[in-house]
């Protein structure tokens, strides 16, 4: 009989959003009158920016003329999209990057979960703690995870917990980690690290031969100065890391999909006999194959984010949904529950007031029919805590934190 990869069976069952999603079904079918106001899964709420559609459109019509039709793209990306990512994205911050360096892709979660074929599945990997899932469930099912623990905690994998007690700031390894995966502003928690900060991990990485992977998923939410939007800022990290960007909670293109990853030229790696190889040249060789790129229509509806009016749109949708952290803040400080996050960040981490991450869940469906994210969701050092996201509308935002006020906690 044929045999599967029994890495898989290490997984939990259903993956974390998956299993909201029935809970909130079941929910539903017992109360069918119920107003449930989602505010748990990260995605956006606010249309694209119109100068997004209107390129969208534009390159939509190109593709009914034989004149302008466009077949197989380049895998890596349009030239003209990766040019206006080293223009905007990272000249103005003093990082240069040439054009081989920019690979163009559908989505930041699967560059992340992909990038790690790579790599032996002999390395050691290092997540922050809790974390979003797929870094960890990627590698577990390459075989980087092995069996899970009574807490939780996969085998193989090097686990740094990340709470309120250490500021959530993670602590270095203590035993030498092959691959990190950075997120900031961190995803769920929503805190971040100070370039100060961050140089520690870039130093530590080079150091130890390491390599960062650094998701800046949301550095456009980034609003105090000390804060870096790129890994790149901090002097050394072109030799240890690879930067992930999106354009989901920049510009609303979850459900266009667009995103794109940073491969220095010069970031390097050994085989089993000592030699270095650029990584670079590695991750170009995977996309070539298993990846036909974005379609040219979305390419150029991205490369419109950066129009003066795409920039004008987008900055107003990150006000907007950076009010409404701000009003889940505000209206939390009434509860008595202590929170954090939602200042550089979409996302706001509450601590669960002697309760698991699942009974709160649980109570706030129930009694005010407004759902979360449970923090045991993203890994062990989540369990007490709990994540709301500032990605809904206005009006739903301010019924929701209304509803929230009503429940003694």
């Amino acid at each position: 009989m044929t045999l599967i990869n029994e890495n898989y069976l290490h997984l939990e069952e259903s993956y974390l959003f998956s299993k909201i999603n029935q809970k909130i079904e079941e929910y539903r079918k017992e109360n069918p009158k119920a107003n449930i106001i989602s505010m748990g899964i990260g995605d956006v709420t606010r249309p694209l920016p119109k100068a997004v559609i209107e390129a969208f459109h534009n390159a939509v019509d190109e593709m009914a003329h034989k004149e302008t039709f466009k077949g197989y793209g380049p895998e890596q990306g349009y030239p003209f999209l990766r040019e206006a990512i080293i223009e905007n994205d990272y000249k103005p911050r003093g990082v240069k990057l040439t054009l081989q360096e920019v690979f163009i892709s559908d989505g930041a979660k699967c560059d992340t979960a992909n990038i790690q074929e790579i790599f032996s599945k002999d390395n050691k990997v290092a997540i922050t703690d809790p974390v979003y899932p797929v870094y960890v469930e990627s590698n577990v099912m390459a075989g980087r995870g092995g069996p899970q623990n009574k807490k939780g905690q996969y085998k193989n994998i090097t686990y740094l917990p990340c709470t309120a007690e250490n500021n959530f700031q993670p602590p270095l390894p203590e035993e030498k980690a092959d691959l990190i995966y950075l997120c900031y502003p961190n995803n769920p928690t929503g805190t971040s690290l100070t370039k100060d900060q961050l140089k520690e991990w870039v130093d530590y990485a080079r150091d130890n031969n390491s390599i960062i992977l650094f998701d800046g998923a949301y550095e456009a939410y980034i609003q105090e100065k000390n804060i870096p939007h790129s890994i790149y800022e901090i002097e050394g990290a072109r030799e240890v890391a690879i930067e992930f960007r999106s354009f989901s909670k920049t510009a609303g293109f979850t459900g266009t999909r667009c995103a794109y990853t940073i491969v220095p030229e010069e970031l390097e790696a050994e085989d089993s006999q000592g030699r270095k190889h650029p990584l670079n040249r590695l991750w170009n060789r995977r996309q070539t194959t298993k990846f036909n790129g974005v379609s040219y229509p979305v390419q150029v509806a991205a490369a419109a984010t950066y129009t003066k009016e795409g920039q004008k749109e987008i900055k107003k949708s990150i006000k907007y949904y950076m009010e409404n952290a701000r009003i889940i803040r505000e209206n939390l400080k009434d509860t008595g529950l202590e929170y954090y996050g939602g200042v550089n960040a979409p996302y706001i981490w509450i601590k669960t007031p002697n309760m698991s991450s699942w009974q709160f869940f649980d109570k706030l469906l129930e009694e005010a029919q407004v759902v979360g994210t449970p923090g045991t969701g993203f890994g062990p050092s989540g369990e007490g805590y709990f994540r709301l996201t500032a990605f809904n509308t206005r009006k739903n935002t301010e019924e929701a934190m209304e509803r929230i006020k009503k429940i003694e906690f």
